[in-house]
């Protein structure tokens, strides 16, 4: 269970129709007075202390009206998986503009932006990497999360907006393949991770890896301690049955070679 500390009158939930958005929805109420969920898509109808407001984040009012009285964000919206550039272009890059301008005409002085793995996807398994390490993005998608992460850190040194960039790893009910052993990242973990960046007393402009506190893993968090996020789950409880439903990984295939797994081979302009 996670116990946060309720700080904020109202709350921004962007992607809220998503799958983290659904899985974060009712464990974010406990965060706030009031949480705004938002997204392009149809949100469910709003329950206690919750309200919805649609916003298409390439349409720079409809996002300025969804951030107005907030007085932080979790971002989770766009698009998640590798796409065509012009579509990453409107959701994730323009998007983030709209964002971080409305919010700073707003007056909100912190988000939790979901950023990626992928932003460091051309980093070898073998390797273990900080977050001062360059970003070595797999796909057009995790250009537009390296993207998220510069120009937060823009708006925190021109504005004073602090922000959290979580690199999500593989945030499921549980680890589906080998690769996910490392980059596992629990539902309630990655609560507990949003509770931490929501709550910490100076947050500045931090680089944080979403994991949970799996024995394998290929990122070093040290540099997110101020933070004080404390993972709870672990993905070595499903070590024996991923590896007992799954072949051994193809030692020559990119996707086994690669931190970004798949993401290296995918093509969003093979038709």
């Amino acid at each position: 269970m996670v116990n946060p500390i309720k700080m904020h009158r109202r709350l921004l939930l962007t992607g809220a129709a998503g799958g983290l958005g659904t899985a974060l929805r009712s464990r974010l109420t406990a965060n706030c007075d009031v949480l705004r969920l938002s997204d392009k898509s149809a949100v469910s109808e709003a329950g206690t202390g919750e309200e919805v407001v649609l916003a298409d984040l390439a349409n720079a009012a409809e996002v300025d009206a969804m951030v107005a009285g907030c007085d932080a964000i979790v971002h989770l919206g766009g698009i998640s998986v590798e796409a065509p550039f012009e579509a990453i272009l409107q959701a994730n890059i323009l998007g983030v503009y709209h964002l971080y301008e409305a919010a700073r005409k707003h007056g909100v002085k912190r988000v939790v932006f979901a950023s990626s793995n992928h932003v460091v996807g051309y980093y070898k398994q073998g390797e273990t990497i900080t977050a001062d390490h360059p970003p070595r993005p797999d796909s057009f998608y995790g250009v537009s999360k390296a993207f998220g992460e510069d120009f937060s850190r823009f708006y925190f040194d021109r504005h004073g907006i602090e922000t959290a960039c979580v690199r999500i790893g593989s945030s499921f009910p549980e680890p589906r393949d080998r690769r996910m052993l490392a980059t596992w990242l629990s539902f309630d973990d990655l609560h507990r991770l949003i509770s931490a960046c929501l709550t910490t007393p100076v947050l500045g402009h931090s680089i944080v890896f979403g994991m949970s506190d799996n024995a394998v893993t290929w990122w070093d968090n040290s540099r997110a301690r101020h933070i004080g996020y404390v993972p709870q789950d672990s993905s070595d409880v499903f070590r024996d049955a991923v590896f007992a439903r799954t072949p051994a990984p193809d030692l020559n295939d990119p996707a086994a070679i690669y931190q970004g797994g798949g993401f290296v081979a995918a093509d969003p302009l093979k038709k």
